[in-house]
Formats: C-alpha cells, sequence, structure tokens
C-alpha cells in the first residue's frame, strides 16, 4: 500500500467517508475562514467600531472627571483606579449587541443558507463569529488599557497577574459572545436586537460594582450586586491589578471574586453555546 493510499485510508471512515479528523480539519480551515470574513466586514466599517468605543470612553470620561471628584472609594484610592475595571467588563457586556447584530443579519439576509448550499463546514459560521468577536475584544481591551494609561489608571501587582485580569474579562466576552450569538438566531431583525440589548444590559451593569461599591448600597442590594455576573468579574480584576474598592462586604461573593469569575462565564457558555448551536441547527433545517 503507498503513502498517499494509507494517508486517505486513515483520513477516511467506513464507505469513504471523511473521518474525524479529516472533519476537525475542515471544520477549523473554515472556521478560520469564516473569521477573515467577519474581520473583513469590520475593517470595512469603523464606524461601527467608533460607535461601540465611544460609549466606555464617555463612561470614563464623565465618571472620572464630572463626578469623579464627588464618589466615594471605601478603603480610600483614586476613583479612576477604581471605575476602569467597571469600564473593561461593562465593554466586554455591552459587546453583545454587536454580536446579536451581525449573526441576525446573516440570518435575515440568507446568509446561512447560502453558505449551507457550499461545502463548508456547519460549524464554521458559529466558531468563525466567536473566533473574531474575541479578536475584536482583543483590540477593544487594547484601546481601553491606553485610553486608562492616559487618564491615570495603572496596574500594580505585575505584567502576570495583569494578564490573568484581562483573560478574565476575555472569558466574560466569549460567554456574551454565545449569548448574542443566541439572541441573533433567535431574533434575526438587526433593528430589534439593538433594542433589546440594552434593556438586558443596563441592570445589568446599573445593579453591579461598576460606578458604586456594594458597600455603599443598601444591604439587599449590595447583595445583588456582589452575585451580579458582572460584579464578579469586575472585582476580580480590580483584586489582580490591585485596583481600589476590593474590601467588599465580608459575603462569600465578596470573598471569593476569583472563584466566581471564572465560574459566571463557564455557566453562561454552558447555557447558552448548547441554545445557540440547537437554534441553529432548527434555523438551518
Amino acid at each position: 500500500m503507498s503513502g498517499a493510499t494509507a494517508g486517505a485510508t486513515v483520513g477516511a471512515g467506513a464507505g469513504g467517508r471523511p473521518g474525524p479528523m479529516a472533519r476537525l480539519r475542515r471544520a477549523v480551515a473554515d472556521g478560520r475562514v469564516m473569521t477573515r470574513r467577519n474581520m473583513a466586514h469590520l475593517v470595512r466599517a469603523p464606524e461601527e467600531m467608533a460607535l461601540y468605543f465611544t460609549l466606555p470612553v464617555m463612561f470614563v470620561l464623565v465618571f472620572g472627571y464630572v463626578f469623579g471628584s464627588g464618589m466615594r472609594v471605601p478603603g480610600g484610592g483614586s476613583y479612576r483606579e477604581f471605575l476602569l475595571p467597571g469600564v473593561f467588563a461593562m465593554t466586554m457586556l455591552y459587546g453583545m449587541g454587536a454580536t446579536g447584530t451581525a449573526v441576525a443579519m446573516d440570518a435575515g439576509r440568507g446568509v446561512v443558507d447560502r453558505f449551507r448550499s457550499m461545502p463548508v463546514a456547519r460549524s464554521a459560521l458559529l466558531t468563525g463569529r466567536s473566533a473574531a468577536d474575541l479578536l475584536r475584544a482583543l483590540l477593544e481591551m487594547a484601546v481601553l488599557v491606553v485610553c486608562g494609561l492616559l487618564v491615570g489608571w495603572e496596574w500594580h501587582r505585575g505584567a502576570g497577574r495583569a494578564l490573568l485580569a484581562v483573560a478574565l474579562v476575555l472569558a466574560l466576552r466569549v460567554a456574551v459572545t454565545w449569548i448574542g450569538i443566541w439572541l441573533g438566531l433567535v431574533v434575526r431583525n438587526p433593528d430589534t436586537v439593538g433594542t433589546i440589548v440594552f434593556p438586558l444590559a443596563f441592570p445589568l451593569t446599573a445593579l453591579s460594582n461598576v460606578f458604586t461599591a456594594p458597600e455603599l448600597m443598601p444591604g439587599w442590594l449590595a447583595t445583588v450586586a456582589e452575585w451580579n455576573p458582572l460584579s464578579a468579574t469586575v472585582a476580580a480584576i480590580r483584586e489582580l491589578f490591585g485596583n481600589p474598592g476590593v474590601a467588599g462586604t465580608g459575603s462569600w461573593a465578596a470573598e471569593h471574586p476569583l472563584l466566581l469569575a471564572v465560574a459566571w462565564p463557564v455557566a453562561l457558555t454552558a447555557v447558552f453555546a448548547p441554545l445557540a448551536v440547537r437554534r441553529y441547527q432548527r434555523l438551518s433545517a
């Protein structure tokens, strides 16, 4: 048996169909192509990227400079250093709107059906979208870190812990991406997705530790804020960056922010990734 024949035998399953490894290689290759497609769309629409950066930058300027002098940070410290980790996480949360809108546009315009008629791995649309959004999140984090450094924020506990903090922020973005994919496949109307996202994201932001420490809230509201998935990530990265505002109220959630910052994204991904895949399969059918 020649080497080429042996390789074909290994890569093929029963009846000459591609084997698991061949299908995996094809799915990875097609996912890369879809990632490049999504990133190309982003490059061709820079105004969309500018729009999504405007909100967090405005929050930094308004809360950091206009309201910052009247804000109190438990334990003392700069309010802008307290605020920036919250802005990092908040930006990832509001990225759900961009994800849902893009997916709804593909679904509503028949792009899903068009790709299904081509020899493309069915998983490529979802993996390409999630990978492109992760790359986009890296770009957003780079810009926000530079913005933070310009307004006086910095990390104090070494590069290793700072990179771990960034990884936690990106983990939240991955979870939010799957929520956005599911939402876009369910709604399939870009305008409606944009309308839905704000009422979903705003309460999570308001009832969190992004702008105000839970210690300064009423007891029941502090409990809600500390168990908020957004608050878990913000509290964890404040601790890793060495920024002020990590004292907590003494509750379990306040004492274990790193654990919750990992558990919440894993749980959300475990729920919404299967929901998105199931909805995608039904939509394709």
